[in-house]
């Protein structure tokens, strides 16, 4: 007898259906194959859940629309603007806001709607430095006086309390006055100001956070002063970082605002804000409406960053996150005015 034998429904006993094992093996590896995918799609999740958690905060959402605003004004101005913002046409002095100019002219006869769009890439250049610089000085000034021996902490905290003691405005002015108005020295003397403000509120957070049983099991692991610094400590202190932080950056913006409007900041030739509203500022009582412009491109830019700074704080801290509005109302930090 064969044994290529057929069975009634006309197949062959080589193709008949898989065993328990069989099937037990497939939905193992099927079950294997789907806790993957899961956990790659709530790692994707989480990775994006911070910006979930600030567009659901009214602060938050306004925060973010008007700083992306100012950014892309910024960035379209890098290369269009309506009209050539340093074009002067005596014959077009004063024109209403209309068509083609939109928010009017100014007493040269520029375009001001093309001023403040360039003034917008002149202040985004003067905060985003700002916020580098005082970053720097801040996380190494609070390093320095949290992680290193008793005499250097303590030396660290002397020489911020003698910093801090000076306006930030003025140490601008004071180097302004020597080295001359320009950008790159409101950015270097407003981050240095604002650091050394962000290295005193972060250095009790960075002492606090040391004494943590993570910090001190990584510490017995191995792990350097430095390793330790970036994994453990700057995660946990961001949230106070980074309120400080935004906070600078619109410290930045005034800064930059009330120096051209002093004279010590950005050039004539370059386009600022401040300086726009120095300059019509002189017609205020005959042309009202031209003062009005610089003057809430200044002020809902400011409001901006403070409350996208409130709105960062509430969406990456996880305490606030898993506690809800009471812990949010108890622990809001209000940052000290240095400006």
């Amino acid at each position: 007898m064969s044994d290529d034998r057929r069975n009634p429904s006309g197949t062959s006993r080589s193709s008949s259906p898989a065993t328990p094992q069989r099937d037990r093996l497939r939905d193992t590896a099927g079950r294997a194959g789907s806790r993957k995918e899961r956990r790659r799609a709530r790692r994707a999740r989480s990775r994006w859940a911070w910006l979930r958690r600030l567009w659901a905060l009214s602060t938050g959402r306004f925060g973010l629309i008007v700083v992306a605003v100012v950014l892309a004004t910024a960035i379209v101005a890098s290369f269009w603007t309506p009209f050539d913002p340093q074009q002067v046409e005596i014959s077009n002095r004063w024109a209403p806001p209309g068509w083609p100019h939109l928010l009017g002219t100014d007493a040269s006869g520029r375009d001001i709607l093309s001023l403040l769009m360039a003034g917008a890439r002149t202040t985004v250049i003067v905060a985003v430095g700002a916020g580098i610089v005082a970053s720097i000085v801040g996380i190494s000034l609070a390093a320095l006086g949290a992680l290193t021996a008793r005499w250097v902490r303590e030396s660290v905290a002397v020489f911020v309390d003698i910093l801090i003691a000076f306006p930030v405005l003025i140490i601008a002015m004071m180097i302004s006055a020597v080295w001359g108005g320009s950008l790159w020295v409101v950015i270097w003397s407003v981050g240095i100001g604002f650091g050394v403000n962000i290295a005193r509120v972060t250095r009790p957070e960075l002492r606090r956070v040391l004494q943590s049983d993570f910090v001190l099991a990584g510490r017995m692991a191995g792990l350097t002063p430095a390793q330790n610094l970036v994994r453990h400590l700057l995660p946990n202190v961001a949230p106070v970082f980074i309120v400080q932080l935004s906070w600078g950056m619109a410290v930045a913006v005034l800064a930059e605002a009330g120096l051209s409007y002093l004279g010590f900041g950005a050039p004539i030739t370059e386009p600022s804000w401040g300086l726009l509203l120095a300059e019509l500022q002189q017609f205020i009582t005959v042309h009202p409406l031209s003062v009005v412009w610089p003057g809430l491109a200044i002020t809902f830019t400011v409001l901006g960053l403070n409350l996208l700074g409130d709105g960062l704080r509430e969406a990456t801290d996880p305490t606030l996150a898993r506690r809800g509005g009471a812990a949010r109302t108890a622990r809001t930090h209000v940052p000290e005015v240095v400006a």
